[in-house]
């Protein structure tokens, strides 16, 4: 599946998708030797060609950018509906899922909502500070996710009720960093 390629509609207009976007974002850092490039996510992802979607996209600075720059060149358009396919053909077509969810909103229910399309991812770690009982998607715990299929009934989960820039380098640290250090000793 070529997750990086430009789409061209008939009137030779320039369709992104917001992971391509954010693709080329990466390979710019690189083709430019930005200083600190190596301490961007979305660097290190264009190199290991893993894709990054951002259903929010236009949420913050970058639908900021996108906004001036259609007054300056006419004809980009990004493309949310080709990553959800993308996405959700990606989770249709593996043998396992496994999803590290920090928040909730958009991004919990757009990852969940791919795993919906094949019955429920196999792994999943929630965190956050949200809880039940106010009623957002945050605060939903993993059984909620359960009962509509998003996370598979026999599947490892958990919720971890807590700020995510504490816990996400310890979590990271002691399982990926420490998996990758054991292997590079033997």
């Amino acid at each position: 599946m070529e997750l990086h390629a430009e789409q061209k509609a008939s009137n030779n207009t320039k369709l992104f998708t917001p992971s391509e976007i954010i693709y080329r974002i990466g390979q710019k850092m690189e083709k430019d030797n930005l200083p600190k490039k190596e301490e961007s996510i979305y660097y290190w992802c264009y190199k290991n060609n893993i894709p990054v979607f951002c259903p929010a996209f236009t949420d913050g600075a970058l639908g900021d950018i996108m906004y001036f720059y259609d007054y300056e060149e006419s004809g980009f358009v990004c493309d949310i509906n080709r990553d959800l396919r993308i996405i959700n053909d990606l989770s249709l077509n593996s043998k396992k899922t496994g999803s590290i969810i920090i928040g909730g909103g958009v991004i919990k229910h757009h990852i969940n909502n791919a795993n919906l399309m094949r019955n429920g991812c196999d792994f999943m770690v929630l965190i956050n500070t949200a809880q039940e009982f106010d009623g957002s998607d945050a605060g939903a715990r993993p059984d909620e996710a359960i009962s509509w299929g998003k996370i598979a009934a026999d599947a490892k989960h958990v919720k971890v009720y807590a700020e995510a820039t504490i816990v996400l380098p310890i979590i990271i640290g002691e399982t990926f960093v420490r998996n990758f250090e054991k292997a590079k000793r033997t």
